[in-house]
Protein backbone atom coordinates (compact mmCIF):
# COMPACT_ATOMS: atom_id res chain seq x y z
CA UNK A 1 0.00 0.00 0.00
CA UNK A 2 1.28 3.42 0.01
CA UNK A 3 -0.20 6.94 0.31
CA UNK A 4 -1.13 9.46 -2.47
CA UNK A 5 0.23 13.01 -2.90
CA UNK A 6 -1.36 16.60 -4.51
CA UNK A 7 1.65 18.91 -4.90
CA UNK A 8 0.36 22.03 -6.22
CA UNK A 9 -0.99 20.42 -9.09
CA UNK A 10 -2.68 21.71 -11.92
CA UNK A 11 -3.79 20.57 -15.28
CA UNK A 12 -4.43 23.26 -18.17
CA UNK A 13 -5.83 22.01 -21.51
CA UNK A 14 -5.00 23.48 -24.98
CA UNK A 15 -7.98 25.61 -25.43
CA UNK A 16 -6.50 27.28 -21.88
CA UNK A 17 -9.30 25.69 -19.64
CA UNK A 18 -7.42 25.36 -16.42
CA UNK A 19 -9.18 22.22 -14.55
CA UNK A 20 -7.42 22.09 -11.87
CA UNK A 21 -6.05 24.50 -10.27
CA UNK A 22 -2.88 24.23 -7.59
CA UNK A 23 -4.33 21.12 -5.97
CA UNK A 24 -2.64 20.56 -2.89
CA UNK A 25 -3.67 17.32 -1.47
CA UNK A 26 -2.37 13.95 0.64
CA UNK A 27 -4.49 10.44 0.76
CA UNK A 28 -2.68 8.76 4.02
CA UNK A 29 -1.71 4.90 3.39
CA UNK A 30 -5.07 3.22 3.88
CA UNK A 31 -7.34 5.96 3.66
CA UNK A 32 -10.23 5.92 1.94
CA UNK A 33 -10.68 9.55 0.58
CA UNK A 34 -13.31 10.81 -1.86
CA UNK A 35 -13.25 14.00 -4.67
CA UNK A 36 -16.51 14.79 -4.46
CA UNK A 37 -17.87 17.98 -6.53
CA UNK A 38 -20.51 19.75 -9.09
CA UNK A 39 -20.00 18.50 -12.79
CA UNK A 40 -16.59 20.34 -14.16
CA UNK A 41 -14.74 20.49 -10.40
CA UNK A 42 -12.11 19.19 -11.71
CA UNK A 43 -12.38 16.11 -9.39
CA UNK A 44 -12.11 13.18 -12.55
CA UNK A 45 -9.10 15.29 -14.24
CA UNK A 46 -7.26 14.77 -10.68
CA UNK A 47 -7.85 11.12 -10.61
CA UNK A 48 -6.74 10.69 -14.23
CA UNK A 49 -3.42 12.57 -13.66
CA UNK A 50 -2.99 10.20 -10.49
CA UNK A 51 -3.46 7.56 -12.64
CA UNK A 52 -0.96 8.61 -16.30
CA UNK A 53 -3.71 9.39 -18.30
CA UNK A 54 -3.59 12.84 -18.01
CA UNK A 55 -0.36 14.74 -17.83
CA UNK A 56 -0.15 17.49 -15.12
CA UNK A 57 0.84 21.06 -16.44
CA UNK A 58 2.13 21.95 -13.25
CA UNK A 59 3.77 20.61 -9.06
CA UNK A 60 4.44 17.14 -8.36
CA UNK A 61 2.23 13.53 -7.63
CA UNK A 62 3.38 10.88 -5.64
CA UNK A 63 2.67 7.77 -4.91
CA UNK A 64 4.12 6.06 -1.77
CA UNK A 65 7.71 7.67 -1.60
CA UNK A 66 7.98 8.01 -5.84
CA UNK A 67 7.27 11.15 -7.88
CA UNK A 68 5.63 9.85 -10.99
CA UNK A 69 4.43 12.46 -12.75
CA UNK A 70 6.99 10.86 -15.65
CA UNK A 71 6.22 7.34 -14.92
CA UNK A 72 4.18 5.57 -17.20
CA UNK A 73 0.27 4.19 -15.97
CA UNK A 74 1.33 0.77 -15.93
CA UNK A 75 4.08 1.13 -13.97
CA UNK A 76 2.72 3.24 -10.66
CA UNK A 77 1.17 0.13 -9.05
CA UNK A 78 -2.65 1.29 -9.43
CA UNK A 79 -5.61 -0.01 -10.42
CA UNK A 80 -8.52 1.49 -12.12
CA UNK A 81 -12.49 1.11 -11.74
CA UNK A 82 -14.33 3.08 -14.10
CA UNK A 83 -18.23 4.20 -14.66
CA UNK A 84 -18.18 1.75 -17.92
CA UNK A 85 -17.05 -1.51 -15.80
CA UNK A 86 -14.55 -1.78 -19.09
CA UNK A 87 -14.72 -5.67 -19.39
CA UNK A 88 -13.58 -7.16 -22.40
CA UNK A 89 -16.89 -8.86 -23.69
CA UNK A 90 -15.67 -11.60 -25.34
CA UNK A 91 -13.82 -13.07 -22.08
CA UNK A 92 -15.58 -14.31 -19.16
CA UNK A 93 -15.35 -13.64 -15.52
CA UNK A 94 -12.52 -15.63 -14.40
CA UNK A 95 -11.12 -14.08 -17.41
CA UNK A 96 -11.47 -10.54 -17.35
CA UNK A 97 -11.02 -10.91 -13.69
CA UNK A 98 -7.27 -12.47 -14.37
CA UNK A 99 -6.39 -10.99 -17.80
CA UNK A 100 -3.36 -8.31 -15.91
CA UNK A 101 -2.22 -11.22 -13.78
CA UNK A 102 -1.99 -13.26 -17.27
CA UNK A 103 -0.21 -9.68 -18.88
CA UNK A 104 2.12 -9.78 -15.98
CA UNK A 105 3.31 -13.83 -16.95
CA UNK A 106 2.00 -15.06 -13.59
CA UNK A 107 1.15 -19.20 -13.78
CA UNK A 108 -2.22 -20.28 -14.32
CA UNK A 109 -2.30 -21.96 -11.54
CA UNK A 110 -1.96 -19.04 -9.46
CA UNK A 111 -3.98 -16.66 -11.13
CA UNK A 112 -6.43 -19.22 -10.85
CA UNK A 113 -6.42 -19.75 -6.99
CA UNK A 114 -6.37 -15.59 -6.46
CA UNK A 115 -9.24 -15.03 -8.88
CA UNK A 116 -11.59 -17.62 -6.96
CA UNK A 117 -10.25 -16.60 -3.64
CA UNK A 118 -11.30 -13.11 -4.47
CA UNK A 119 -15.18 -13.79 -6.37
CA UNK A 120 -15.66 -15.75 -3.07
CA UNK A 121 -15.30 -12.77 -1.56
CA UNK A 122 -17.64 -10.34 -3.78
CA UNK A 123 -20.53 -13.23 -4.15
CA UNK A 124 -19.64 -13.82 -7.73
CA UNK A 125 -18.04 -17.48 -7.35
CA UNK A 126 -20.83 -19.14 -9.71
CA UNK A 127 -20.33 -16.71 -12.10
CA UNK A 128 -16.90 -17.34 -13.41
CA UNK A 129 -17.94 -18.94 -16.74
CA UNK A 130 -20.54 -16.16 -17.78
CA UNK A 131 -19.78 -13.29 -20.26
CA UNK A 132 -20.13 -9.85 -19.13
CA UNK A 133 -23.79 -9.54 -21.39
CA UNK A 134 -25.29 -12.18 -19.27
CA UNK A 135 -24.69 -10.55 -15.93
CA UNK A 136 -27.13 -7.80 -14.28
CA UNK A 137 -24.97 -4.09 -13.74
CA UNK A 138 -24.61 -5.38 -9.86
CA UNK A 139 -22.35 -8.40 -10.76
CA UNK A 140 -20.39 -6.03 -13.59
CA UNK A 141 -19.52 -4.13 -10.97
CA UNK A 142 -18.31 -6.43 -8.84
CA UNK A 143 -16.19 -7.88 -11.72
CA UNK A 144 -14.60 -4.67 -12.30
CA UNK A 145 -13.86 -4.10 -8.52
CA UNK A 146 -12.66 -8.08 -8.46
CA UNK A 147 -10.12 -7.44 -11.47
CA UNK A 148 -8.65 -4.30 -9.54
CA UNK A 149 -8.10 -6.55 -6.37
CA UNK A 150 -6.81 -9.62 -7.46
CA UNK A 151 -3.25 -7.16 -9.00
CA UNK A 152 -3.19 -6.27 -5.26
CA UNK A 153 -2.27 -2.76 -5.93
CA UNK A 154 -0.66 0.10 -3.77
CA UNK A 155 -4.05 2.01 -4.28
CA UNK A 156 -7.24 1.70 -5.99
CA UNK A 157 -8.41 4.89 -8.07
CA UNK A 158 -12.54 5.19 -8.30
CA UNK A 159 -14.13 7.14 -11.11
CA UNK A 160 -17.67 7.11 -10.47
CA UNK A 161 -18.21 3.30 -10.07
CA UNK A 162 -21.78 3.30 -9.20
CA UNK A 163 -23.52 5.66 -11.20
CA UNK A 164 -24.54 3.67 -13.92
CA UNK A 165 -26.15 1.58 -11.31
CA UNK A 166 -30.09 1.81 -10.26
CA UNK A 167 -30.64 3.14 -7.25
CA UNK A 168 -31.23 0.29 -4.97
CA UNK A 169 -28.05 -1.15 -6.52
CA UNK A 170 -26.26 1.57 -5.87
CA UNK A 171 -27.21 1.62 -1.84
CA UNK A 172 -25.69 -2.13 -2.17
CA UNK A 173 -22.78 -1.03 -3.90
CA UNK A 174 -22.00 1.58 -1.78
CA UNK A 175 -22.08 -0.64 1.35
CA UNK A 176 -20.46 -3.50 -0.34
CA UNK A 177 -17.14 -1.07 -1.34
CA UNK A 178 -17.02 0.17 2.26
CA UNK A 179 -16.83 -2.82 3.65
CA UNK A 180 -14.55 -4.31 1.27
CA UNK A 181 -12.04 -1.10 1.78
CA UNK A 182 -12.93 -2.08 5.76
CA UNK A 183 -11.24 -5.40 4.89
CA UNK A 184 -8.35 -4.79 2.55
CA UNK A 185 -7.09 -1.67 3.96
CA UNK A 186 -6.14 -0.53 0.45
CA UNK A 187 -5.59 3.31 -0.29
CA UNK A 188 -8.63 4.27 -2.34
CA UNK A 189 -8.87 7.51 -3.92
CA UNK A 190 -12.64 7.70 -4.94
CA UNK A 191 -14.52 10.10 -7.19
CA UNK A 192 -17.75 10.90 -7.48
CA UNK A 193 -20.57 13.98 -7.86
CA UNK A 194 -23.43 11.93 -5.67
CA UNK A 195 -22.61 14.07 -1.94
CA UNK A 196 -24.15 10.94 -0.47
CA UNK A 197 -21.86 8.85 -1.52
CA UNK A 198 -19.26 10.87 0.14
CA UNK A 199 -20.48 11.20 3.21
CA UNK A 200 -21.22 7.87 3.35
CA UNK A 201 -18.69 6.15 2.40
CA UNK A 202 -15.33 8.15 3.26
CA UNK A 203 -13.03 8.50 5.78
CA UNK A 204 -12.07 12.19 4.84
CA UNK A 205 -13.76 13.92 1.88
CA UNK A 206 -12.54 16.31 -0.50
CA UNK A 207 -14.84 18.66 -1.87
CA UNK A 208 -13.99 20.56 -5.48
CA UNK A 209 -15.35 23.40 -7.09
CA UNK A 210 -13.98 25.55 -9.86
CA UNK A 211 -10.74 23.13 -10.33
CA UNK A 212 -9.63 24.23 -6.50
CA UNK A 213 -10.13 22.40 -3.06
CA UNK A 214 -13.56 24.16 -1.17
CA UNK A 215 -12.59 21.48 2.22
CA UNK A 216 -11.46 18.23 3.67
CA UNK A 217 -12.33 16.88 6.02
CA UNK A 218 -14.36 13.85 7.60
CA UNK A 219 -17.85 14.02 6.15
CA UNK A 220 -19.54 14.81 9.87
CA UNK A 221 -17.19 17.81 9.87
CA UNK A 222 -18.09 18.77 6.65
CA UNK A 223 -21.70 18.72 7.78
CA UNK A 224 -21.35 20.53 10.79
CA UNK A 225 -18.84 23.35 9.99
CA UNK A 226 -18.26 23.87 6.77
CA UNK A 227 -15.87 26.21 6.12
CA UNK A 228 -17.71 28.26 3.20
CA UNK A 229 -21.07 28.70 1.25
CA UNK A 230 -20.04 26.26 -1.32
CA UNK A 231 -19.63 23.35 1.00
CA UNK A 232 -22.55 24.58 3.01
CA UNK A 233 -24.95 24.43 0.11
CA UNK A 234 -23.58 20.97 -1.33
CA UNK A 235 -23.17 18.81 1.49
CA UNK A 236 -26.54 17.78 2.72
CA UNK A 237 -29.58 16.99 0.65
CA UNK A 238 -31.78 18.91 0.72
CA UNK A 239 -29.49 21.52 0.76
CA UNK A 240 -28.49 23.67 3.69
CA UNK A 241 -30.57 27.18 3.38
CA UNK A 242 -28.81 29.67 3.01
CA UNK A 243 -30.69 33.28 2.38
CA UNK A 244 -29.56 36.73 2.75
CA UNK A 245 -29.58 38.58 5.65
CA UNK A 246 -28.80 41.97 7.81
CA UNK A 247 -26.23 41.59 11.41
CA UNK A 248 -27.25 44.22 13.77
CA UNK A 249 -26.78 44.28 17.58
CA UNK A 250 -29.66 42.49 17.99
CA UNK A 251 -29.47 39.47 15.84
CA UNK A 252 -29.32 38.29 11.83
CA UNK A 253 -32.32 39.77 10.25
CA UNK A 254 -34.30 37.88 7.49
CA UNK A 255 -36.20 41.19 6.04
CA UNK A 256 -38.49 42.15 8.93
CA UNK A 257 -38.13 38.62 11.01
CA UNK A 258 -35.38 38.31 13.55
CA UNK A 259 -33.24 35.37 14.41
CA UNK A 260 -31.39 36.04 17.63
CA UNK A 261 -27.94 34.57 16.99
CA UNK A 262 -25.57 36.23 18.65
CA UNK A 263 -22.46 37.78 16.27
CA UNK A 264 -19.63 40.17 16.81
CA UNK A 265 -20.15 41.30 12.89
CA UNK A 266 -22.26 44.09 11.66
CA UNK A 267 -23.91 44.40 8.09
CA UNK A 268 -24.68 41.84 4.99
CA UNK A 269 -24.30 38.25 5.86
CA UNK A 270 -25.71 35.06 4.51
CA UNK A 271 -27.32 32.99 7.04
CA UNK A 272 -27.48 29.24 6.88
CA UNK A 273 -29.58 27.01 8.51
CA UNK A 274 -30.15 22.95 7.86
CA UNK A 275 -34.09 21.73 7.35
CA UNK A 276 -33.50 19.21 10.11
CA UNK A 277 -32.77 22.35 12.30
CA UNK A 278 -35.97 23.77 11.91
CA UNK A 279 -38.83 23.07 14.42
CA UNK A 280 -42.78 23.66 13.86
CA UNK A 281 -43.00 25.76 17.25
CA UNK A 282 -46.21 28.58 17.81
CA UNK A 283 -43.41 30.78 19.40
CA UNK A 284 -40.61 30.03 17.13
CA UNK A 285 -38.78 32.73 15.86
CA UNK A 286 -39.94 32.34 11.82
CA UNK A 287 -43.31 32.93 10.47
CA UNK A 288 -43.56 31.58 6.36
CA UNK A 289 -46.08 30.57 4.21
CA UNK A 290 -46.02 26.78 3.09
CA UNK A 291 -45.68 26.35 -0.56
CA UNK A 292 -45.41 22.45 -0.58
CA UNK A 293 -45.58 19.56 1.75
CA UNK A 294 -43.30 16.15 1.05
CA UNK A 295 -44.31 13.58 2.73
CA UNK A 296 -40.96 11.14 2.81
CA UNK A 297 -42.81 8.15 5.10
CA UNK A 298 -40.27 9.02 8.38
CA UNK A 299 -40.50 12.48 8.05
CA UNK A 300 -42.31 15.90 5.68
CA UNK A 301 -40.35 18.42 3.87
CA UNK A 302 -41.97 21.78 3.98
CA UNK A 303 -41.53 24.03 0.82
CA UNK A 304 -41.93 27.45 2.18
CA UNK A 305 -41.68 31.19 0.98
CA UNK A 306 -38.47 32.54 1.73
CA UNK A 307 -38.29 35.85 3.22
CA UNK A 308 -35.26 36.75 1.67
CA UNK A 309 -33.88 36.25 -1.27
CA UNK A 310 -31.66 32.78 -1.71
CA UNK A 311 -27.86 32.54 -1.73
CA UNK A 312 -27.86 28.98 -3.38
CA UNK A 313 -26.61 28.54 -6.61
CA UNK A 314 -27.07 26.09 -8.82
CA UNK A 315 -23.69 23.75 -9.07
CA UNK A 316 -24.70 23.63 -5.13
CA UNK A 317 -27.72 21.17 -5.62
CA UNK A 318 -27.99 18.17 -6.83
CA UNK A 319 -28.71 17.84 -10.66
CA UNK A 320 -31.91 16.42 -9.94
CA UNK A 321 -33.15 19.84 -8.29
CA UNK A 322 -34.19 22.76 -10.06
CA UNK A 323 -32.31 25.78 -8.98
CA UNK A 324 -35.81 27.75 -9.07
CA UNK A 325 -36.66 25.60 -5.84
CA UNK A 326 -33.52 26.77 -4.37
CA UNK A 327 -35.65 30.56 -3.68
CA UNK A 328 -37.98 28.63 -1.43
CA UNK A 329 -36.95 27.57 2.25
CA UNK A 330 -37.32 23.90 3.04
CA UNK A 331 -37.82 22.29 6.63
CA UNK A 332 -37.77 18.91 7.64
CA UNK A 333 -40.71 17.90 10.08
CA UNK A 334 -42.01 15.06 11.50
CA UNK A 335 -44.65 13.14 9.36
CA UNK A 336 -47.67 14.19 11.72
CA UNK A 337 -47.59 18.18 10.57
CA UNK A 338 -48.63 18.42 6.97
CA UNK A 339 -50.29 21.60 6.96
CA UNK A 340 -51.75 22.55 3.67
CA UNK A 341 -50.08 25.30 0.68
CA UNK A 342 -50.70 28.87 1.82
CA UNK A 343 -51.09 28.50 5.37
CA UNK A 344 -48.58 30.22 7.81
CA UNK A 345 -46.80 28.70 10.04
CA UNK A 346 -44.28 28.88 12.94
CA UNK A 347 -40.73 27.42 13.17
CA UNK A 348 -38.06 27.82 15.90
CA UNK A 349 -34.71 27.84 14.49
CA UNK A 350 -31.71 25.61 16.54
CA UNK A 351 -29.34 28.47 17.39
CA UNK A 352 -26.91 26.43 18.03
CA UNK A 353 -26.64 25.20 14.43
CA UNK A 354 -26.96 28.57 12.29
CA UNK A 355 -23.99 29.39 10.31
CA UNK A 356 -23.29 32.58 8.97
CA UNK A 357 -21.17 33.54 6.03
CA UNK A 358 -19.53 36.86 4.65
CA UNK A 359 -21.49 37.42 0.91
CA UNK A 360 -18.63 38.21 -0.72
CA UNK A 361 -15.55 36.21 0.49
CA UNK A 362 -17.93 33.25 0.86
CA UNK A 363 -16.22 32.18 3.92
CA UNK A 364 -17.82 31.39 7.00
CA UNK A 365 -17.69 34.43 9.81
CA UNK A 366 -16.61 32.90 13.10
CA UNK A 367 -17.75 35.07 16.41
Amino acid sequence: MASIAFDGVSKVFGDGTRAVDGLDLEIADGEFTILVGPSGSGKSTALRMVAGLEDASEGSLRIGPRVVNDVAPRDRDIAMVFQSYALYPHMNVAQNMGFALKLAKQDKASIAARVARVATRLGIGDLLERRPRALSGGQRQRVALGRAIVRSPAAFLMDEPLSNLDAKLRVEMRAYIARLHQELGTTTLYVTHDQTEAMTMGDRVAVMRDGKLAQVDSPQQLYEAPANMFVAGFIGSPAMNLLRAHARGDGVWLGDQRVPVRTSHRGDVVLGVRPEALTPDPEGQLELPVVLSELLGSDVLLHLEAPTASALTADMLDAGEELEESSRFVARVPPDFRPAPGTRVRLRVDLDRVHLFDPETEQVIRG
